[in-house]
């Protein structure tokens, strides 16, 4: 499975990559913001998103809407601090399929991972 990470923060990457590789995804492209990854998301092709919201150039919600705009329907997950109710709506109504909330273990990154994935595999 080819999983694209979208975030400003190289830990917060690494920290996903970890999780990933644990879970036997390796196939992984790296974006430090949303313009960065519309630059490499049709090359890379990936089965699976995670995206971070608060970054410089291009947040993750604003990248969401581009690319599902795009009539793209790869799986997105949004890893983010952003814990407010009305955030995560907002972010649900802009295509998001999963929502993972900062700081996280590697249990509940897996857990989304394996729902999303399910439901996407599903429909």
């Amino acid at each position: 499975m080819r999983v694209m990470l979208i975030d400003d923060s190289k830990t917060m990457r690494n920290i996903q990559k970890n999780v990933l590789s644990q879970l036997g995804y390796t196939d992984i492209e790296e974006a430090v913001d949303g313009q960065d990854a519309l630059s490499k998301v049709d090359a890379f092709e990936p089965d699976l998103i995670l995206v971070d919201w608060n970054m410089p150039n291009m947040d993750g919600l604003t990248f969401v809407k581009t690319y599902r705009g795009k009539q793209r329907n790869t799986p997105l997950i949004m890893v983010t601090t952003e814990a407010e109710k009305a955030r995560v709506i907002e972010a649900i109504k802009a295509g998001v399929n999963n929502y993972v909330t900062k700081p996280f273990t590697p249990d509940v990154l897996s857990q989304r991972i394996q729902e999303t994935m399910s439901k996407a595999e599903a429909a």
